[in-house]
């Protein structure tokens, strides 16, 4: 992987992250706000674990593989 390809991926996770962080605060006043959707509420935080997921599958690709 060269550099260019390595800041565009950091550059995702990052997005990701901000991305991720965002909806937790959405939740966490959905939340406070009674009553409140549950389906809505399921999508919320099925697509914060779809991020979670990303995010995880990008710091394992920055990850160098170490040869044992």
């Amino acid at each position: 992987m060269d550099d260019h390809e390595r800041e565009g991926l950091l550059a995702k996770l990052e997005e990701l992250r901000i991305e991720h962080r965002d909806l937790d605060a959405v939740i966490a006043r959905i939340l406070e706000s009674a009553p409140f959707d549950m389906i809505q509420m399921q999508r919320l935080k099925k697509r914060k674990l779809n991020l979670k997921d990303q995010i995880t599958r990008l710091e394992n690709g920055l990850i160098p593989d170490i040869i044992a």
